[in-house]
């Protein structure tokens, strides 16, 4: 019998809906790259006491590459225990890829660990039609709730078109999806979907766009259906970007939720969408089409403490030229941005 957000615990839908702060959590190794355990612990302790509602674990910023390494369940085992010790429990979501045995495999995991939804990536169903799809999402379905992902075509995603996300978000079992094509008029086709499936009630938008973070979650989304207009609100963001400087990100949430909510937006805190975007062009190596991605979270969280080296499963994964030089410039540029007094005054407990 496969879990449904009614069997999740109490106050887990409520958070989900009203729209949270989800680090996509990073992979903490030794120089052997060997998984270091205690510091994979120590970051999921400073998400959550940074303000995170939720933790995204097995999802590219941990590396695809721990499923072949053996790493997939002892990687969500220890943001399970991490979760555990909490008094109020976060969102837990597990990545699901590649064909439907596998992905259905990996919710089972997930769910055996007590996960509450699976982002599901489509990447490995690239030139298949949208029927295919529309049956492997409710294949996986069954098993977890859903996280829908649209990931930018660059990286390997697929485009999906609106009819496509309409379909997706009729399927009883969807709660959430992240939308991360960087593009504006992908982003709409997402909302168009779920508007007209009748789902903007029960499934929650979450932005992705890390080149567009602040936009997104203080625009009011007004479209049309059936000679009908309705309203849209991105609540939330499942985001690398925020597996770093992760008390401020949430910081910059709470207030983004409060404009929205209030229904004004103060200039100053719109100005913040370039300030975002500018640090996260950094710290994605957005010069270098992103080679430097994941090495760039671990650049900063290695500078903080929190990791020992930025040490990726594949060795040719680093930092790219001038990035490190970026990441200085932009931290300087943005200190309210930023964490390091935060990490510094808690990285010993967070590591014992």
């Amino acid at each position: 019998m496969g879990l449904r957000r009614e069997d999740w615990p109490a106050g887990i839908d409520a958070r989900l809906m009203a729209g949270t702060v989800i680090p996509a959590h990073p992979l903490a190794l030794r120089a052997d790259r060997t998984l270091d355990a205690r510091r994979q612990k120590a970051l999921s302790r400073y998400y959550l006491d940074a303000g995170a509602g939720g933790l995204a674990v097995g999802v590219h910023t941990t590396q695809f590459a721990i499923r072949a390494r053996g790493l997939y369940e002892p990687v969500l085992r220890i943001a399970a225990e991490a979760a555990a010790e909490r008094d109020t429990p976060p969102i837990l979501v597990a990545g699901a890829i590649g064909r439907t045995d596998q992905a259905v495999a990996e919710a089972r995991i997930a769910r055996g660990l007590g996960y509450h939804a699976v982002l599901l990536s489509l990447a490995a169903w690239k030139g298949a039609n949208e029927d295919e799809i529309v049956a492997h999402c409710e294949a996986v379905a069954a098993e977890m709730p859903l996280f829908g992902f649209y990931l930018q075509p660059a990286v390997g995603g697929v485009e999906l078109p609106a009819s496509f996300w309409k379909r997706f978000a009729a399927i009883p079992n969807v709660v959430a999806i992240k939308i991360a094509p960087f593009n504006r008029y992908a982003t709409l086709d997402v909302l168009r979907g779920v508007l007209e499936a009748g789902a903007a009630d029960r499934v929650a938008l979450y932005t992705g766009n890390d080149d567009h973070i602040v936009a997104d979650l203080l625009t009011p989304f007004r479209l049309a259906h059936e000679g009908r207009a309705a309203t849209l609100r991105i609540v939330g963001g499942l985001l690398g970007h925020w597996s770093v400087w992760t008390r401020g990100a949430a910081q910059l949430h709470a207030r983004c939720r409060d404009a929205a909510l209030a229904n004004r937006v103060p200039t100053d805190l719109l100005a913040m969408d370039a300030a975002v975007t500018e640090m996260n062009a950094a710290v994605f190596d957005v010069a270098h089409d992103y080679h430097g991605v994941i090495a760039g979270c671990h650049e900063v969280l290695r500078r903080q403490g929190l990791l020992e080296g930025i040490w990726c499963l594949d060795e040719h994964e680093t930092l790219s030229p001038g990035q490190a030089e970026l990441l200085t410039a932009v931290a300087q540029r943005y200190p309210l941005l930023t964490d390091d007094g935060f990490v510094a005054a808690n990285l010993n407990r967070w590591l014992s």
